[in-house]
């Protein structure tokens, strides 16, 4: 019998799959518990509409990173800080404050936790740090500390 994997099955297959099983272990496993459906045609045809929908989704959302990481490699972000005479800060700068610098001066919404900072910016100066936007584009930020009056 062919399903439909609902949900991953151990030893099965992944959802999404179409999968020939034995109708013992469709019948009084995977359709019981809910893990598969029967594979109809009407069965496969919507669940084709629905991997082609997933997938057009993916690529927006996959071209409106590829736009978001062009606007932050061209535009460096300016962040300003109160220092020392010799160019050290009152603290560091965080990956929350260069969130927050990216929403408010370039307009992009990105997780503080996608923000790969190697090294904590505690001088004067400037750092480039790698931004995850999406699971196959990592934009380059180049960060400016600048120092307030």
């Amino acid at each position: 019998m062919e399903v439909i994997l609902l949900k991953d099955v151990k030893g099965t297959g992944k959802k999404g799959e179409v999968k020939t099983v034995s109708d013992g272990y469709a019948n009084n496993f995977l359709l019981k518990k809910g893990l598969a459906k029967e594979a109809t045609s009407g069965a496969k045809k919507e669940h084709e509409m629905k991997q082609k929908a997933q997938e057009r989704e993916e690529e927006e959302l996959r071209q409106a990173a590829l736009k978001d990481k062009e606007t932050i490699e061209n535009n460096p972000l300016e962040i300003k800080s109160k220092a020392a005479e010799d160019g050290r800060l009152f603290g560091s700068v965080t990956t929350k404050q260069i969130a927050q610098e990216l929403e408010k001066q370039l307009g992009i919404k990105v997780d503080k936790r996608k923000i790969n900072q190697t090294i904590p910016m505690r001088t004067v100066g400037s750092q480039k740090m790698d931004i995850k936007l999406h699971k196959d584009v990592t934009a380059e930020l180049t960060v400016r500390v600048l120092e307030t009056n």
